[in-house]
């Protein structure tokens, strides 16, 4: 059965980046045998220094493992992984379950799985937060779409690569989730680095202002736990340059997504505040902090102003 592969079957794992090759590698940590797949040969390399039998496509991938997870940069990576030449559809099998963890459109996913059930397998949707950070401590947070069964199977192995799992509803709806989330966080973000930006401005103390805006109506995560201006908390990225973290170019992917998908149906739906955001950390990136931490939008702020 389905259930009992993905309990304690071989686990296929297609895209080993920043993201996919800390959580294929705590598979690996907890005993799972891993197959694993990545264009980038370095990168495959690396993982079957840690455990892992290498792949030569993803075909070969779900030859070797009926449960694959995929953690892809993008939806035409997306598309070419499942549905390309030498691809997972191709190769699979009636009962295989996929797990994409790519951050997609819902629509993307919808169609996917569609391909997918026609070959009697199925695919949910788990789209993560947590960064690069949630996917090597294991401390990820999965937003899943499909089946009852098929989530309730998929969450024995994203507890082993996460702390949380969220059954959001059918397939896509992980992945909605996920874009509803960020595009909340990019608003935020901004509207605080804006509140400092002007406190700097006015001569507040920072530390103050942080404090009122944490006790006050103007709190939010990008405040009190993830504060943007610098010297205000430890153990963030703006305490250290702005490194690590969720970088602004991946702000700018999770923008862009939600405004497709706003535009994607018939009726449009505006995202006015979205749309800026998107334009503000598009404009941090071109100015050369693309791969900085989001919050860095601060300091292009408030440098902004002093050039």
């Amino acid at each position: 059965s389905m259930a009992s592969v993905a309990e304690d079957g071989p686990i296929g794992f297609v895209g080993l980046g920043n993201m996919g090759a800390p959580m294929a590698r705590n598979l690996i940590k907890a005993g799972r045998k891993v197959v694993a797949f990545d264009v980038n040969e370095a990168m495959l390399a690396s993982l079957t220094s840690a455990g892992a039998t290498a792949a030569a496509s993803p075909a070969a991938v779900v030859a070797q493992a009926r449960t694959v997870v995929t953690m892809l940069p993008s939806i035409p990576a997306v598309r070419q992984v499942y549905l390309g030449e030498n691809g997972l559809l191709g190769a699979s099998r009636a009962g295989d379950l996929f797990i994409d963890c790519s951050t997609i459109e819902p629509a993307t996913a919808q169609e996917v799985a569609t391909a997918v059930q026609a070959r009697g397998a199925s695919l949910v949707d788990a789209p993560v937060s947590g960064g690069t950070i949630g996917a090597e401590q294991a401390t990820l947070t999965f937003m899943v779409g499909g089946t009852e069964e098929s989530v309730r199977i998929a969450q024995v192995l994203l507890s082993l690569m996460g702390k949380k799992s969220v059954h959001c509803g059918d397939v896509g709806m992980g992945t909605a989730a996920k874009l509803c989330n960020n595009l909340v966080l990019g608003i935020s973000m901004a509207a605080v680095c804006e509140g400092h930006a002007l406190a700097d401005r006015l001569g507040l103390d920072q530390k103050k202002l942080a404090d009122i805006l944490n006790t006050s109506s103007g709190r939010c995560w990008s405040s009190d736990t993830y504060n943007p201006c610098p010297g205000v908390m430890e153990g963030v990225p703006s305490a250290r340059g702005y490194s690590g973290g969720f970088a602004c170019d991946l702000m700018i992917k999770d923008l862009g997504l939600a405004s497709a998908a706003a535009h994607s149906s018939k009726t449009k739906l505006a995202l006015p505040l979205g749309s800026l955001a998107l334009q503000l950390y598009s404009l941090m990136s071109m100015h050369g902090a693309g791969n900085k931490d989001f919050s860095g939008l601060y300091k292009f702020i408030v440098e902004a102003q002093k050039q």
